[in-house]
């Protein structure tokens, strides 16, 4: 009977403490990516995009995203950093300039957490508008070769593709896959790196796309333009954002990103659709096509 009781007791008090530990706790502001492919495929300028004569698309299975920046916004006219900035990377002037450092950073996956901050820490307010700087992507792309052992056939491939699309990072090294890649060096956005295997072997490359090139999708560019070169992807709410500072419950904002058709190469040596970079094709722009934030409460 004693021990009964002592068990009774026993369960009661972790039970308080797990209830107390858990109501102790700041409700959170949390951020999560979500990768769309369904999403329309936007430009610079927030309007349905359409692919150049001489390229082609395709949409990439995403594997992870990280971001540099998140800063909420009132309303179309507040300027690139007046609004409430909760998140900024961390940055480094190793190699010459300032550049995001790419050894701190957390890429995520599809609906996976990528920052969260205590709500008490967030201005309060009313806010419209969301922008994120997007740093790094990976994805895996389909492509099409020659078959080394018989140039008569060809051979469809799958590929990783690590992609840098802030405006400057700084990298010591980075893994695409499997295989690693030593820089040591500043990277301007639109610099990437290709892995792929066949016959029992990896076979990597690297390039650097365009400047200007990459797509960053900024409805506002009349009332607040972002400088040339960054990453900073704007979208508006589908309800806004209140903030009160008197929140009881998390907060989950979704970043819906666009990768409908976001890996656009050049496809004038072999105008078919398909990415064959042994043809000549290459990678010239990157960026996601769009950005639809939500939010709910917990």
């Amino acid at each position: 009977m004693k021990k009964a009781l002592f068990l009774l007791f026993a369960g009661i008090a972790v039970a308080f403490t797990a209830c107390k530990k858990k109501n102790d706790e700041d409700p959170k502001l949390i951020f999560k990516f979500k990768f769309d492919p369904a999403q329309a495929r936007l430009n610079n300028f927030g309007q349905p995009a359409t692919v150049p004569a001489g390229n082609a698309t395709q949409t990439p299975a995403f594997n992870t995203m990280s971001a540099h920046y998140i800063e909420l916004t009132p309303g179309a006219a507040t300027a690139l950093g007046a609004g409430a900035v909760l998140y900024k990377a961390a940055e480094v002037t190793t190699g010459g300039e300032n550049a995001i450092d790419f050894s701190k950073s957390n890429p995520v996956g599809n609906n996976a957490e990528f920052f969260s901050i205590p709500l008490k820490d967030v201005p309060a307010g009313s806010y419209e508008w969301i922008r994120v700087s997007l740093a790094y992507q990976n994805y895996d792309i389909n492509f099409r070769i020659k078959n080394p052992l018989d140039t008569t056939q060809v051979l469809d491939l799958t590929g990783t593709l690590a992609s840098f699309i802030g405006y400057n990072t700084y990298l010591t090294s980075y893994k695409i896959k499997n295989q690693t890649i030593q820089v040591n060096d500043d990277k301007k956005q639109g610099y990437w790196g290709f892995e792929t295997s066949a016959f029992g072997q990896y076979f990597t490359t690297t390039g650097q796309a365009s400047a200007g090139a990459t797509t960053v999708v900024n409805p506002l560019f009349a009332s607040s333009p972002i400088p040339a070169g960054s990453c900073v992807v704007t979208g508006a709410f589908d309800q806004k954002l209140e903030i009160t500072g008197e929140e009881t419950s998390d907060i989950v904002v979704t970043i819906s990103l666009s990768i409908n058709e976001s890996f656009e190469w050049n496809d004038s040596n072999s105008p078919d659709g398909k990415y064959q970079p042994d043809k000549g094709d290459f990678p010239v722009d990157m960026g996601v096509r769009g950005m639809v934030p939500s939010w709910t409460k917990e």
